[in-house]
């Protein structure tokens, strides 16, 4: 499933495109996808500016003129894809349509947006602007990790006496919103900490040590346009390059790359994920 880089990739790719925009037709081509569409979804979207297009952890959030915003969330096979729109120095074409172009979006200027879904896990919802911060799917989530409300004091109080190991402490959205699987694991090697160990039980100091190498990570991780692994793609197809960056994820089995260690990275199973590390860096 996208994560928080995969995510605010496929924002930046939208927004030139449909921020500031007006949406000239909507098409829903399904009744459904992981549940039911918004009643008249195509025609509450049809004729609306875009003003803003923002990121909620996983989630993508157009706000439109309308005073309701379309929450988008890619599921683990979603595509947001443009065509018909210039890029850079590329022209992208429409292509035909797709088996799972579930919803297509036409906007002014001549880009079209296509969201296709192959396994139909993602999600959109419209629901009142101003009441977006209480919808089912945002209103436990933490703060932003490369938000100012996100600090080493915070994190401190969140894990302190916490019973459970570290990478699930990380991976709960309601401690830091979008972190997942991928990136737990490489701020945790970076932070020579091994997954297992008790968050309550670490240092205060090496806690709130990893606020910066979350931001870290997460902004490499962005910049390299996210990390693609199955069916993940950059808005404009392209795939994302941070999974030739990883220092543990999926490399069971290899030599650890930190300077001088001999050991090979460990895969285990925590809550039904898997978690890489090396044990003899992460303590």
């Amino acid at each position: 499933m996208p994560e928080l880089p995969e995510v605010e990739t496929v924002r930046r790719g939208l927004q030139p495109v449909m921020e500031g925009r007006v949406i000239t037709s909507a098409a829903v081509n399904r009744p459904d996808l992981r549940w039911p569409f918004p009643v008249d979804m195509a025609d509450r979207l049809t004729g609306k500016r875009v003003l803003a297009l923002r990121r909620r952890s996983k989630y993508i959030l157009a706000d439109l003129e309308s005073g309701e915003t379309l929450i988008i969330h890619l599921g683990m096979s979603g595509r947001m894809l443009i065509s018909g729109a210039i890029l850079g120095e590329f022209h992208y074409a429409h292509p035909a349509p797709a088996k799972h172009d579930h919803v297509v979006l036409d906007m002014e200027g001549g880009a079209r947006v296509t969201f296709n879904d192959a396994r139909r896990f993602g999600s959109m919802d419209l629901i009142a602007t101003d009441a977006a911060e209480t919808h089912m799917l945002l209103r436990s989530l933490g703060p932003e990790p490369l938000g100012n409300a996100f600090s080493g004091p915070y994190l401190i109080e969140r894990l302190k006496d916490r019973n459970t190991p570290i990478k699930s402490a990380l991976l709960d959205q309601g401690v830091i919103a979008g972190l997942g699987n991928i990136y737990v694991c490489e701020v945790l090697f970076r932070a020579r900490i091994n997954p297992a160990r008790k968050a309550g039980q670490i240092a205060a100091i090496r806690v709130a040590g990893l606020v910066p190498i979350i931001r870290d990570v997460l902004a490499e991780a962005i910049e390299a346009g996210g990390s693609s692994l199955r069916d993940y793609r950059q808005a404009d197809g392209e795939l994302g390059y941070f999974q030739h960056s990883f220092k543990v994820y999926g490399r069971e089995g290899m030599p650890c790359v930190a300077t001088g260690c001999t050991s090979t990275i460990t895969r285990i199973s925590q809550s039904g994920r898997s978690s890489f590390y090396c044990p003899t860096c992460q303590r």
